[in-house]
């Protein structure tokens, strides 16, 4: 809300009573080691709160008066920690939920993509919109938000950039934005004529010299889509502010570009980091943007420019420097209180000069009830049979021993081993479900509502492993489809069929029982639970699969199978 003349010559008449001790700060943050971001140095001090924002650093205690006074025993004080690009939808919990993983990791701040559950929401995307940014100003954590740049209606888009708290347009499609769609062009003028923030999107070395003039050229920021030192090297060049992500890379990815920065010299003044895709049982067993941070020292990035990539940068890249990202005068109140600078390990987090989490539990959060927006399933696979989901070969060697497949590798190794076409045995005319020695389960890709003939694309699994029953899910956006993985076509059948009846769930069987469900219900993308209810239906899941043979490492079954949908989109396998 904008503030009138009046408000502002209350505020600017009270900061300077304050300063000389006519009125009352609202707390004052003593004995503290201070992270200066723009010297990158360390200083003893203090900090004086009042209305959420820091007037002033080592004020003369003398002088002030103070409402309350908190002893920073000597800890180090950060700027609070802000993720530069994160889904909603990616963790399955909604934005209450989400508090209770992420705030007592340090994270105060997220600017977050929606275009998943308003794309699953269709007709009802600018409600869902509504109903998921309601009281977002309650929330234990700042929010700002960017509007569909894919996979829903232009009308929608066009509605939510009016809405608060969002800055800007979200991730463009590759496949049409390359190709001069005109709803592309349409919400590129938009948000440019409102004057806010255009999200980047792809692998930079994937695309043509032309197509990388063409989005900074019409307003694109940042990327985050980096995998390697040469898209780090296009990225910086074409004057991207770019995001270095570690929710959906694996180790060994995140690693090769942390090195890169240091191996190559890179200026990490080009660098922020943020998350994408990560799970609530991430957050809660390795951290956020402290987890990072801490990563980011290991391979050689001095602590302080790292814990800069996840709060000035990431300020200075959204203009938003005035307002968040240091601990100075004018800023808003978002300090973490930490013991050391090069593992992060937040004790005390402050959003606006409230405490708000401790020794990593969160001590306040909104209450809001998102219940309104859980739907019921409406079923599209009555007719499906177990024979469309058998492996069809893609070739058959001539003696008829060896079969050519696809053979996908879950999300997490990066875009460019995501799929293969490798052959395998064949006996008696039907695949034997391993490649190399290894012994790997079947995945059926399965179109939800067909008018037609039904698009089914199978093939073999590695990531999930079962050497019996099976477990399925589904993701709604762009377009409804779910993955089975199993054995036996009967089962996965039988399974996908069980997750047909709800909007949205993980459900693992055997022997055509059920074993295990784990809903989404909240538009098929989102759970409606607290923070233990969803962990521990992500760990029956877990379990359920356990007695099925799979051994998992990382992140829950249900999150791995649900980011299978942004490669199975990525390379055409949904229609």
């Amino acid at each position: 809300m904008k503030l009138t003349e009046a408000n502002h010559l209350e505020k600017v008449h009270a900061i300077f009573d304050i300063l000389n001790g006519n009125k009352e700060a609202d707390l004052l943050l003593k004995n503290l080691n201070i992270l200066d971001v723009h010297g990158e140095t360390v200083y003893q001090g203090s900090l004086l709160v009042y209305d959420k924002r820091i007037v002033a650093i080592n004020p003369d205690e003398s002088i002030i008066k103070v409402k309350d006074v908190f002893d920073g025993q000597g800890l180090y004080a950060i700027p609070g920690l802000i993720d530069a690009h994160l889904h909603f939808e990616s963790q399955l919990a909604h934005p209450t939920a989400l508090a209770e993983a992420m705030v007592p990791c340090g994270t105060t701040t997220i600017f977050a993509e929606c275009l998943d559950l308003l794309s699953a929401a269709g007709e009802n995307g600018i409600q869902a919109a509504q109903d998921l940014f309601k009281d977002y100003d309650k929330l234990p954590y700042r929010l700002y938000a960017f509007a569909p740049g894919k996979k829903t209606d232009a009308a929608v888009t066009r509605a939510v950039l009016d809405m608060e708290p969002v800055i800007g347009l979200g991730e463009f499609e590759h496949f049409t934005y390359s190709s001069g769609n005109e709803d592309d062009f349409r919400k590129a003028s938009w948000v440019r004529a409102k004057g806010g923030f255009m999200n980047g999107h792809w692998g930079v070395t994937a695309l043509s010299d032309m197509i990388l003039n063409y989005l900074p050229a019409i307003g694109v920021s940042n990327n985050h889509d980096v995998w390697n030192v040469n898209d780090i090297e296009k990225s910086i060049r074409y004057g991207f502010a770019t995001q270095i992500k570690f929710g959906v890379g694996s180790s060994e990815v995140i690693k090769i570009l942390l090195r890169a920065i240091v191996d190559r010299k890179f200026p990490t003044d080009n660098f922020m980091l943020c998350t994408d895709n990560i799970s609530i049982e991430r957050l809660l067993k390795m951290g956020h943007m402290d987890w990072i941070i801490s990563l980011c020292t290991e391979m050689g990035i001095n602590p302080i420019k790292a814990i800069k990539m996840a709060s000035y940068n990431t300020a200075r890249s959204f203009h938003m420097e005035d307002q968040i990202g240091s601990l100075t005068p004018g800023r808003f109140a978002d300090i973490v209180l930490t013991d050391s600078l090069s593992r992060i390990n937040p004790l005390y987090v402050f959003k606006d000069g409230e405490l708000i989490a401790k020794d990593k539990k969160l001590l306040k959060n909104a209450d809001i009830d998102y219940s309104n927006m859980k739907t019921k399933g409406v079923a599209g696979l009555d007719d499906l049979t177990p024979e469309q989901l058998d492996i069809v070969p893609l070739e058959v060697s001539e003696d008829g021993t060896q079969a050519k497949v696809y053979l996908f590798d879950v999300y997490g190794r990066g875009h460019a081993k995501f799929y293969q076409e490798v052959w395998v045995p064949m006996r008696e005319g039907k695949i034997v479900p391993e490649y190399e020695g290894e012994k790997l389960s079947r995945l059926s890709v399965i179109q939800r509502y067909a008018d037609d003939k039904r698009h089914i694309i199978s093939g073999l699994f590695k990531g999930v492993y079962v050497d019996r029953g099976a477990v399925a899910t589904f993701w709604p956006a762009p377009t409804p489809y779910f993955v089975a993985v199993g054995q036996e076509s009967e089962e996965m059948c039988f399974c996908v069929k069980q997750v047909d009846q709800y909007s949205g769930a993980c459900i693992v069987t055997e022997n055509k029982t059920i074993n295990s469900v784990m809903p989404l219900e909240i538009y098929g993308v989102m759970a409606d639970m607290t923070v233990d209810e969803l962990t521990s239906s992500a760990a029956a899941i877990d379990a359920a699969l356990e007695e099925l043979g799979n051994r998992n490492e990382g992140e829950p079954v249900v999150n791995k199978l649900l980011s299978l949908f942004i490669s199975l989109h990525r390379f055409r396998f949904m229609e």
